[in-house]
């Protein structure tokens, strides 16, 4: 069994971590603490490619599947949660459902400038009375003519407030509900200079606890028109294209949380190798040891997870189960992690002069984005029940 990266990901690796040390690690801070998405490091992202890892050539992204795309997410997770979370949101959800659930015609309209970053992506599936609960969105699409009008509005939307194409979920049928009679479409959201279009209104940015980098806002859809060709799928069949989506954003989510769980192992151990207390540097101490030795398993055990999952999803094998698995364990093992960071570095844990203080506020809303975490056992359970015949839902 060979655990070698291929040439080609190895080189990915080098650039990305060259990108995330000297471009994105330096402007992290002020995004931080602004509440403002870093323009120009997206801008430079764009520019060497990482918006188009996971993409076919064809389509202007670099074909280097979803291990590419976990190396990528791992690098990014390593100095920055909100900056990962910008790329992961435009990739791993909202270009991801574009390139699953379109034409040959929408993937080459829409494809080469998500992928070059020109443009960016979000994932519209989220209302205020559907979070956990997708399938009771409300959010309404009628027919007519040629074209789809939506009107209602999405919460919580990464990208929300700077994406110019979304990926949307709206209910086409109301008497099927949104198992059957819900319809995805890609649409353009702002025009060439920035403007939203007509009928589109993005909200405020939303003040979060954690991800201050990332811009998170509702979004309103009044009187916007979608031409009916911008069916992501099939009519009255998005939800399986956005839930497909949400199966494979769940494996790189944990090859982030992987990222920020071994930046702060890292750094643990290069603070308990130079701090002193009691005479001694805080490495002698037993109990520091312990909360090593356990992070240092838990990277290791999520870094095999992630891989081997990623290697599913690029040889075409099921993968549902494990991809809940990555998120969950990832999101949960990266709080652990820098929670046990932060006693190990004391009050400094506590500084926001620190990756460390910045990395616990991250940290936690992993357990709760892309399907909480006890969304992810029932999903889990359901797929490990299937597997000895016993059906839970219809």
């Amino acid at each position: 069994m060979d655990f070698d990266l291929s040439r080609e990901h190895q080189a990915l690796r080098k650039l990305v971590r060259e990108f995330a040390e000297e471009v994105v690690k330096p402007a992290t801070r002020q995004a931080d603490r602004t509440s403002q998405p870093p323009t120009e490091v997206i801008k430079q992202a764009g520019e060497i490619g990482l918006f188009g890892v996971p993409f076919p050539r064809e389509y202007g992204g670099m074909g280097a599947g979803e291990t590419g795309y976990c190396i990528l997410m791992e690098e990014l997770g390593r100095v920055d949660t909100s900056f990962a979370t910008i790329i992961g949101a435009h990739i791993g959800i909202g270009t991801m459902a574009i390139y699953l659930g379109g034409t040959k015609r929408i993937r080459e309209k829409y494809l080469p400038d998500l992928c070059s970053g020109k443009k960016i992506a979000a994932f519209a599936l989220t209302e205020p009375q559907a979070g956990s609960d997708a399938a009771s969105i409300k959010l309404r699409a009628t027919k007519e003519g040629d074209s789809y009008i939506l009107d209602g509005s999405k919460m919580w939307i990464t990208n929300g407030p700077m994406a110019s194409t979304m990926a949307i979920l709206a209910v086409t049928d109301p008497a099927l509900g949104a198992r059957g009679g819900a319809t995805a479409f890609v649409a353009s959201t702002r025009d060439d200079d920035g403007n939203p279009i007509e009928g589109f209104t993005p909200g405020k940015f939303e003040h979060k606890m954690g991800l201050h980098g990332s811009p998170t806002s509702a979004i309103a859809f009044d009187n916007f028109r979608v031409p009916a060709e911008n069916i992501l799928g099939q009519t009255g069949l998005g939800f399986v294209v956005f839930m497909q989506t949400l199966d494979i954003g769940r494996v790189t989510l944990g090859a982030a949380t992987l990222g920020g769980a071994q930046a702060a192992l890292q750094q643990s151990l290069e603070w308990a190798a130079m701090r002193t207390q009691f005479g001694k540097p805080l490495a002698h101490a037993q109990t520091i040891q312990f909360m090593v030795a356990d992070m240092a398993a838990e990277v290791e055990a999520l870094r095999s997870l992630v891989y081997r999952t990623a290697w599913l999803v690029d040889n075409n094998r099921p993968f549902i189960k494990e991809a809940g698995m990555c998120k969950l364990l990832g999101s949960e093992y990266a709080s652990r992690c820098v929670d046990r960071a932060v006693q190990i570095h004391g009050a400094l844990g506590y500084s926001r002069d620190t990756f460390i203080e910045r990395g616990f506020r991250d940290s936690r809303i992993a357990e709760i984005f892309e399907g909480t975490n006890e969304i992810q056992r029932i999903l889990i359970a359901e797929q490990m029940f299937r597997e000895v015949g016993v059906k839970i839902r219809p």
